[in-house]
């Protein structure tokens, strides 16, 4: 099994920015962490503040990979463009977050996203990645 996590915009920032809402550890000692828990699947990581190049990665991606975990951020709330990508892949899309956006500013309660996604996963932390790689080994 192939899974890609792709993350978007200031989550190069984790274990720096607002701790308080996203915590202390960087996205990278967490790959290591999700990699040695799914030891028996291939996962790979990719990360952009650039939506051109999240689009380009969902493309590249989007019809070989088993599935697709991916954080969009704030474009999440703002991408027309990243959610037809979702739709025009085959490869299944779980949209995730760390916190839980419906709890935050009202702009966050609109995803592009997420009626194209498998599903949805917001608002469990760093543990949202793995209950969005779970839902693929189901």
């Amino acid at each position: 099994m192939k899974i890609i996590i792709i993350n978007g915009p200031n989550l190069n920032l984790l274990g720096k920015r607002e701790p308080e809402i996203y915590g202390s550890k960087t996205f990278n000692d967490y790959f290591k962490e999700l990699k040695n828990r799914f030891s028996d699947i291939e996962l790979d990581y990719f990360q952009s503040n650039i939506e051109g190049e999240i689009i380009d990665k969902l493309h590249e991606v989007g019809f070989d990979y088993d599935g697709v975990v991916l954080n969009a951020a704030a474009y999440t709330h703002t991408s027309v463009g990243i959610g037809d990508a979702v739709k025009g892949i085959t490869t299944p899309v779980v949209e995730v977050h760390i916190s839980n956006v419906h709890s935050r500013e009202d702009f966050r309660h609109v995803s592009y996203i997420a009626g194209n996604a498998k599903g949805v996963i917001t608002g469990f932390g760093l543990d949202s990645y793995v209950l969005a790689i779970q839902s693929f080994t189901k």
